[in-house]
């Protein structure tokens, strides 16, 4: 086995991206194995340098995505590719099988160290966790070089107790260390001198990359890794739009850009001249816009308008002083161009005389990688539009594109037929045809309290799978009375969220387009439970939420489930 990085060779700050990992525990924004394969190549072109592909032992389909990941992705030019496993011997072997085909493999172990966690959690005490620690990275160290520890909490653990854990894992062989807020509860000054207490109070810590992991509780998640960088840390844990558990991780983009644009700021807290031009990242910058909207387009989750660095309103700009300001200089009042993230001038592209091969070269640009099948479909889709629009943008093909990769699964619903009737004095009626899985046509009707409630009604009528709509959004991707018109969509079932997201002229169509989406989600997702009958059914006590019950999934024990997800992980 080799380790890519060695800590005496780090000088720059790592990217760990834990998107596929973390990010896909927000509620909603599961995805099937070939969506992660997707999303794991494009984070190889933007240049991460680890990521974590999964939680084997979670699920077979976690097990399958880090190890398909670990054979197209994990080769010798391309990141580590990490696992994650609670700090047990099934855990630690399910990651080590799954990421064998990996060049870099890293198995990333963790075990929480927070009282309040020990007492209501774990069951056990700090003398417990002084052994086992040490004892499975030991165990991790026999299947790889590259072994990654965290100590679950950290943020609201004793110091003290933190210091011999670190101690002792590092003398069993962890290359990197990393110190996870898990909660989202610390504020800068605090998470930098935790980072500033480690250095001093662990004896071998020089051995190891110091690691951080933060969530977005308090919205200062990557304030706090920045001033870790300022203290040592040399590694961010983040995600791709900041997506994951509750309100979210570190986002990449943010944290990379920081970096970027005020690197003569943090070139003296890793040993550079203020004045070096050199990166601090590995990243490219140029992927980020194209990495953001693949996320969102395939989790289904939209990015808002104001985000930092992706967002539709980033580099816009309405007032008449800003205007008149960017247009004499840009740096009046931009502190980077648009085009350093990859986005380019919203302009058009294409128009109906442009051939097949224009159009995929542009999705490509786009940052699209569709198959033959999706690429056909799509350009019949542009063609169509094409007759319709006059002008045709980015944003536009961005919408077709997405909507191509979201596509309904064969394997699935396929929705045949929908037409509806409506008006003031009218009471709104859908008609809908649905190919069932079986390849079945089932045609049915209903009434609704408007156009897209009758059509929803009329599709549960035929798929009859139990689920509560508790998200519905439109959104326009251009101006003008031809724009086509974006539709995303979250359902419940039992305690899980899955999202669905369409895009159509029609904004009926992509409605019911949004809504089979996410049908076919849930239907693979009990698809997936039914590999495991006793997941469906069998209920745990969760300590975390008093005297709530949460789902399970197999072979996790339930003491260690996570409740607030329900995917059977466990949120550092």
């Amino acid at each position: 086995m080799r380790i890519k990085y060695p800590p005496q060779t780090v000088d720059r700050v790592l990217i760990f991206d834990t998107t596929l990992r973390d990010g896909e525990q927000s509620p909603g924004a599961s995805l099937n194995v070939d969506e992660k394969l997707t999303i794991a190549r494009q984070l190889a072109r933007l240049g991460v340098d680890i990521i974590e592909a999964g939680f084997p032992f979670a699920s077979p389909g976690d097990f399958e995505a880090v190890q398909r990941i670990a054979e197209t992705v994990g080769t010798e030019t391309g990141p580590v590719i990490c696992g994650l496993a609670r700090a047990t011997r099934q855990d630690i072997e399910a990651a080590a099988k799954a990421l064998k085909p990996a060049y870099y493999p890293r198995i990333h172990t963790f075990i929480a160290t927070s009282d309040i966690h020990l007492e209501y959690k774990l069951k056990k005490t700090r003398a417990e966790v002084l052994e086992i620690a040490p004892e499975m990275v030991a165990y991790a160290k026999s299947f790889v070089d590259d072994v990654e520890f965290s100590p679950e909490d950290a943020g609201r653990s004793d110091p003290e107790f933190l210091y011999q854990v670190l101690e002792r894992v590092i003398d069993a062989g962890a290359t990197t260390i990393n110190i996870p807020d898990t909660v989202g509860y610390t504020t800068p000054t605090e998470f930098g001198a935790l980072i500033k207490g480690i250095k001093e109070n662990v004896p071998n810590i020089d051995r190891v990359v110091i690691s951080v992991h933060g969530h977005n509780d308090l919205g200062l998640a990557v304030a706090n890794f920045l001033e870790a960088v300022k203290n040592g840390a040399r590694q961010l844990e983040c995600t791709i739009n900041g997506i994951g558990e509750r309100a979210g991780n570190a986002a990449l983009e943010e944290l990379v850009m920081a970096l970027y644009v005020r690197r003569q700021y943090f070139n003296p807290f890793l040993g550079r001249p203020p004045e070096s031009e050199a990166p601090l990242t590995n990243i490219n910058t140029r992927e980020i816009y194209k990495t953001s909207r693949l996320v969102s387009n395939l989790t289904g989750m939209l990015i808002q308008p104001n985000k930092a660095i992706v967002g539709a309103n980033a580099f816009a700009h309405q007032s008449g002083i800003h205007q008149d300001g960017v247009l004499k200089h840009k740096q009046t009042y931009e502190i980077m161009d648009a085009q350093l993230i990859g986005l380019a001038d919203n302009q058009i592209v294409l128009g109906k005389l442009s051939g097949r091969n224009a159009f995929a070269t542009r999705l490509r640009e786009l940052g699209f990688e569709l198959s033959e099948t999706e690429l056909n479909k799509a350009f019949l889709r542009f063609k169509d539009l094409a007759d319709k629009k006059k002008e045709i943008t980015d944003w536009d093909l961005e919408a077709i594109a997405k909507d191509e990769t979201q596509g309904i699964d064969l394997r699935g619903y396929q929705l045949e037929f929908v037409q509806v009737s409506c008006g003031d004095h009218a009471r709104p009626t859908a008609t809908v045809t649905v190919r069932t899985p079986s390849g079945e046509e089932l045609t049915d009707a209903a009434i609704g309290t408007g156009p897209v409630d009758a059509v929803y009604r009329a599709i549960n009528r035929v798929v009859q799978i139990p689920n509560r709509l508790i998200e519905y959004s439109v959104q326009s991707v251009t101006a003008g009375i031809d724009a086509i018109g974006e539709v995303t969509i979250r359902l419940q079932h039992e305690d899980r969220i899955y999202s669905g997201h369409a895009a159509n002229t029609d904004i009926i169509v992509a409605s019911a387009q949004a809504y089979m989406n996410a049908l076919n989600r849930l239907y693979r997702g009990l698809e997936q439970r039914a590999l495991h009958p006793q997941a469906r059914y069998a209920r745990v006590h969760c300590s975390a939420l008093g005297n709530q019950w949460g789902l399970f999934m197999p072979r996790l024990p339930p003491r260690t489930n996570c409740t607030d997800g329900t995917h059977g992980y466990l949120c550092l």
